[in-house]
């Protein structure tokens, strides 16, 4: 968030959406975050958005919203400890100290760390791999991995299986089956 644009009034947020639209409602598609440099605040809340990262090796992250007297509210506040170990989010949270990619690494928060100048390039792979699957599995997978922390455990399973079990019985299982079998890559139609 710009500083001086907040004085004004301004939040780059969106009513149901959230920061920048992807906060609060992420998309059903997987989004790969690829960071560079710092990610503070906003920066990061947005990479906490995304499913997967890639940092840079001297990628720095933090949410130093407590520094200026705010809240970490478009996400840091809420995700971050969904993301990492509670104590770990909280120090984050709470000293508005930034944390090193090999650390984010190490805690949970950057999926892989690639040479300076090549995490939009490893990004980019990483979601090449990611397009090759099918379609409804993978917005399937995303949606029962996210929405199943809020099921219970006697939920759980039937959420997920109302979820999965129109993937099972679509033409792309059929075909990814029939693809294996047939030893040649699957076409995927959606269907």
């Amino acid at each position: 968030m710009d500083l001086k644009a907040f004085q004004a009034g301004e939040l780059p947020s969106f009513p149901g959406r959230g920061l920048c639209g992807i906060t609060q409602t992420p998309p059903r598609k997987p989004l790969i975050g690829a960071a560079e440099g710092w990610a503070l605040a906003g920066g990061f809340e947005l990479l906490l958005a995304c499913d997967l990262v890639v940092a840079g090796a001297s990628a720095r992250f933090g949410v130093p919203e407590v520094t200026r007297g705010l809240v970490a509210a478009a996400g840091g506040a809420l995700l971050l400890a969904q993301r990492i170990p509670r104590a770990l989010a909280l120090e984050l949270l709470l000293t508005g100290d930034p944390v090193a990619a090999p650390r984010a690494a190490e805690i949970g928060l950057v999926n892989r760390v690639v040479e300076d100048g090549q995490a939009l390039s490893a990004a980019v792979d990483l979601a090449a791999r990611i397009a090759a699957n099918a379609p409804l599995a993978l917005a399937a997978t995303k949606q029962i991995a996210h929405q199943g922390r809020d099921w219970t455990s006697a939920e759980g399973w039937d959420e997920a299986a109302a979820l999965s079990g129109p993937v099972f019985a679509s033409q792309d299982a059929m075909e990814g089956a029939r693809a294996f079998a047939e030893k040649r890559p699957p076409v995927w139609q959606s269907r």
